[in-house]
């Protein structure tokens, strides 16, 4: 294989400028089954659908981002240390704990003192294992499984503690309807403002409905050269569903709900 590598490297400097293109690589991603709702920034009808959803009074700035994160009940040592960190992320979070109150009760208390998200970590056998996100007053909320956790002390070479800067929020692949309606969603967590001189930057990367997160900081080596370092935490979301409204398991309506055995036919085809 080696050698025919080189053969072909060979063959293309001779031929120089006349050389054919490098043949692209087959992968999952670039033969993904065509989805129709995926979104075009020049679609009038998206335009109408950000300039009066859930989260338009965010992005119209008319709303300042206060999110409160909590837990299931009892949550566990490691539980309520990735909240911890968590809330170092996101500016303006504020961890409380459950105290057996259900969700029913802890939502119209956000609302009244101005909560524009709720975030709730659920947890199996003392390990994170899922996230439910609700947009305040009015939904939507995303359910997620959570997987791949790890804490900023098992981050290797990581950098040190975070400063109180507002990162910079980097949102990628979000293709589809479903999916921008995510990426709203997070991007609707943090200040619109970043502030570049505390050179942190939050990352949600889809990548085959996996929602890769990880949180760095931009470290400048000289005027040409620049690295970035792991802060910690970093996790994997698994879209499960999307809710319309608050957060409701009897009587809620849902827009989409992830059924692996009608949706999961082919390994090319995405929903994000």
């Amino acid at each position: 294989r080696m050698a025919a590598k080189k053969k072909r490297r060979k063959e293309r400097e001779a031929l120089g400028d006349e050389a054919p293109p490098k043949a692209i690589p087959k992968t999952i991603e670039n033969q993904r089954v065509y989805d129709e709702t995926t979104v075009d920034p020049n679609d009038e009808e998206v335009a109408f659908d950000e300039a009066t959803d859930e989260f338009a009074p965010y992005f119209n700035r008319q709303t300042v981002p206060k999110i409160l994160i909590t837990t299931s009940d009892r949550p566990r040592g490691r539980t309520v240390r990735f909240c911890e960190q968590l809330s170092t992320v996101i500016p303006n979070s504020h961890v409380y704990y459950r105290r057996g109150l259900a969700l029913k009760r802890i939502i119209p208390q956000c609302i009244a003192r101005d909560f524009t998200d709720l975030i709730v970590i659920n947890e199996d056998r003392k390990i994170p294992n899922g996230l439910v996100l609700s947009h305040l007053p009015d939904g939507p909320t995303a359910h997620f499984r959570m997987s791949s956790v790890r804490l900023r002390k098992e981050i290797k070479r990581k950098g040190k503690e975070p400063t109180e800067h507002v990162p910079e929020v980097i949102l990628n692949n979000f293709t589809t309807r479903l999916g921008h309606s995510v990426g709203r969603m997070f991007a609707s967590l943090f200040p619109h403002d970043p502030q570049f001189i505390g050179r942190q930057v939050a990352t949600f990367h889809n990548q085959r409905d996996y929602i890769f997160f990880r949180f760095h900081r931009y470290i400048f080596k000289s005027e040409k050269k620049v690295g970035i370092q792991e802060l910690g935490p970093r996790f994997t979301l698994k879209l499960r569903s999307l809710q319309k409204g608050t957060f409701d398991s009897k009587f809620g309506e849902y827009e989409w709900i992830h059924k692996r055995r009608e949706m999961d036919t082919s390994r090319r085809k995405f929903h994000l």
